[in-house]
């Protein structure tokens, strides 16, 4: 069962992000303050749920929620900062348009950058945690399928819509076929080795 949270004393904000591994498209973040006594027995890490489950917990959370907003960087900014400082940006603008103000802030994994001199707390596996990194984790992965979605309309031989834009065989072999887009991140290995051109 996911702990309501770390501490019972402070105004928590979970954060967590979606899309990281991806060869395409943004990476998006959520930050979400939940009241103390929210509950709901779906609630869990957003991988461990079907997309049917997450888009029913997603209007629950936004309603229920003290508080929460999510956070985009786009591919040309991955490519300029890596997806590691990506990730951390994501989530510092998902925390900006917070309309209540954290005390705290529990991040999913193990690393992350001071944001505002607010104490943060980096938790591995803190998605299937704690609630509010695990409704973070929800908002930041629908709202990023919707977003692969709505671009895979203008590249459909990706198929984003389904695969999301992860490296699988299928996706780099079409990205071998047809070429990587606008949305593809160039500072990662798009595809295998021996098919790379060199630097």
């Amino acid at each position: 069962m996911l702990l309501p949270y770390l501490d019972a004393n402070e105004i928590e904000a979970g954060c967590d992000e979606a899309g990281r591994g991806c060869l395409a498209g943004a990476v998006f973040a959520a930050a979400v303050i939940l009241p103390k006594d929210f509950e709901h027995p779906l609630l869990n890490d957003s991988k461990q749920l079907t997309e049917k489950q997450r888009m029913l917990l997603r209007p629950i959370i936004e309603n229920q929620a003290t508080a929460w907003a999510v956070g985009i960087v786009t591919p040309k900014e991955i490519d300029e900062i890596n997806i590691l400082n990506a990730s951390f940006l994501a989530m510092h603008r998902a925390l900006d348009q917070l309309k209540t103000r954290p005390t705290s802030i529990l991040v999913d994994g193990n690393r992350f950058k001071s944001y505002q001199n607010i104490a943060h707390h980096c938790i591995v596996k803190g998605d299937s945690k704690y609630l509010s990194i695990a409704a973070a984790s929800v908002l930041a992965k629908t709202y990023r399928d919707d977003y692969m979605a709505k671009i895979g309309i203008e590249f459909p031989a990706f198929d984003w819509a389904q695969n999301k834009g992860y490296p699988t065989k299928k996706h780099r072999a079409i990205i071998a076929k047809e070429g990587a887009n606008k949305y593809h991140r160039q500072s990662f290995r798009l595809l295998p080795v021996q098919e790379e051109k060199s630097d």
